[in-house]
């Protein structure tokens, strides 16, 4: 499993728009192959900064059949105007997991 991480800055005033936004887009990037879940928090400190979890099976789902595909252009079209500067995304491996 890998482990996709974006903190998304998003325009001050555009939060509760962002989140309607974010709840269609959600549909989309559910669909997708690989896709084993995500999730959306928002930063208690900075209330127009959101940190994106999303599961997938592999590397190349994300990269490859995610953002390749028609799907993320919409996906674009509905988020990708709220982020000021845009979001850096990095992709995380489990090393170790501790209870």
């Amino acid at each position: 499993m890998i482990l996709e991480v974006a903190i998304l800055p998003v325009i001050t005033g555009k939060n509760a728009e962002f989140e309607a936004a974010f709840r269609q887009a959600s549909s989309i990037i559910s669909s997708m192959k690989g896709y084993i879940s995500h999730e959306l928090q928002t930063c208690i400190e900075d209330s127009n900064k959101y940190l994106l979890l999303v599961r997938w099976e592999t590397l190349e789902d994300h990269t490859v059949g995610f953002r390749g595909s028609e799907e993320y252009q919409e996906w674009r079209k509905l988020l990708h105007h709220f982020y000021d500067p845009f979001p850096v995304v990095e992709h995380y491996t489990l090393s170790q997991k501790y209870h």
